[in-house]
């Protein structure tokens, strides 16, 4: 199995929140509920983690801080029943040494996902439908779909996509940052701009590949353009896997009213993301920046990213907050974002992908231990027990539902 690079696992890792976990806790009634839904998250960058050494998922990794925010033992903790588990590979130069690095990455993650899965048969499980995913809670296991972010594995041979739903892909992102062969980036480069205009052809096919396979497309770091394309194209509804709102704060990442809206009308779903700097304007401190920069060199110096280096890391990082404070999103922050999202799309648009272990995470929500409190935030807010275990699963898996029965009917069309 391939480590993570220290750089990768910093730049993630540095991007969170590192709160106290002192938050309130959810009422009785609202953890009842919880524990009965559905709860899946959309976006888990746990795998990430997976190839660490001396790391477990069925370990307690919580004094790690923002290192790690997902495990085992704090998925319990939290009701938190699993979800799609991403297959990130961060976006290369588009040579052919880079898209061959890039497969290879993706492959090798594929690889420690279904190795973690079978590892553990007793507490997670492969998940490649809906039903299933109803099945696997109600047997008291952890619920594993597998996710890509970022379609640039493909751009050396698009046909691969068969292979990785074979291997248990039900979710495709086609861009992360900066553009790729098959569409627009939320956040071209330095110099890029938009180079395709929104999907390029390749990426117009690989859009008709996975409604075929009855694959779920997400447009999140995607250019709206790309948004606009899938609306015009998708025969099926799409998701937005990790995004938030534009009208609460204007940032690329996120997404405006109008195509809010449009998306609800498609029967989409948006799952708003909890990552910090996409919720408020976070300034930039350079003190701060540099100090924690220097701690990718404290990685290398202490031997590797081992939980016990990123324990102390961690405990380092808390004094560098101490020294250079700066404005945190909150809670609360996160709460403006998903209670827009619901007044824009409605119930039955909205879930939850908050980024964990991809730099997800805000005060008062620093990990999935701490999730029970968005049921109990929303109850307050007036929203029904069946809406709100729609949003916690119902939703996407509503979509996916979608997705697989047109798959069925282009394949039954074509015998």
């Amino acid at each position: 199995m391939r480590t993570i690079a220290v750089p990768a696992l910093l730049a993630l890792a540095l991007a969170a929140a590192l709160p106290s976990h002192a938050a309130d806790k959810a009422s009785a009634r609202a953890r009842a509920l919880h524990d009965r839904f559905l709860v899946l998250d959309t976006h888990l960058d746990t795998p990430l983690n997976l190839g660490r050494p001396g790391w477990s998922i069925v370990d307690d990794h919580r004094e790690e801080g923002a290192f790690s925010q997902v495990d085992y033992p704090r998925m319990v903790e939290g009701g938190l029943d699993g979800g799609f588990w991403v297959i990130y590979t961060g976006q290369g130069d588009r040579s052919l040494e880079s898209n061959r690095r890039t497969r290879d990455q993706a492959l090798g993650r594929l690889l420690q996902i279904r190795e973690m899965v079978a590892a553990h048969p007793d507490r997670f499980e492969l998940a490649l439908t809906a039903a299933d995913a109803r099945r696997i809670k109600a047997a008291g296991r952890k619920v594993v779909f597998l996710s890509m972010e970022n379609a640039s594995p493909l751009a050396l041979d698009p046909s691969l996509l068969s292979f990785f739903h074979a291997q248990g892909l039900r979710m495709l992102g086609i861009t992360h940052i900066g553009n790729n062969e098959f569409g627009d980036s939320s956040n071209p480069r330095e110099g890029e701009g938009a180079e395709w205009g929104g999907l390029s052809p390749a990426g117009k096919a690989l859009v008709a590949e996975a409604n075929r396979l009855g694959i779920v497309l997400d447009q999140s770091h995607s250019a709206d353009a790309v948004f606009d394309d899938l609306i015009e194209l998708s025969k099926v509804p799409f998701v937005l896997s990790h995004s938030s709102a534009d009208a609460v704060y204007d940032h690329p990442r996120n997404i405006d009213d109008e195509r809010l809206r449009r998306l609800a009308a498609h029967g989409g779903v948006i799952q708003v993301n909890a990552l910090g700097a996409y919720l408020v304007d976070t300034p930039a401190n350079p003190e701060r920046r540099a100090a924690l920069r220097a701690l990718g060199d404290d990685v290398k110096a202490m031997g590797g990213p081992t939980p016990a280096v990123l324990r102390e890391l961690a405990r380092k990082r808390s004094e560098i907050e101490r020294r250079y404070p700066v404005r945190e999103a909150t809670f609360e922050d996160y709460m403006a974002h998903l209670l827009h999202i619901l007044e824009v799309a409605g119930p039955d648009h909205v879930g939850i992908g908050a980024d964990w272990d991809g730099g997800g995470g805000v005060e008062g929500l620093s990990d999935i231990s701490q999730i029970p409190r968005i049921t109990e935030r929303l109850l307050q807010a007036g929203y029904t027990e069946q809406q709100i275990a729609n949003i916690w699963g119902g939703n996407v898996l509503r979509v996916m539902e979608q997705a697989q029965a047109y798959a069925a009917k282009v394949a039954a069309e074509s015998k």
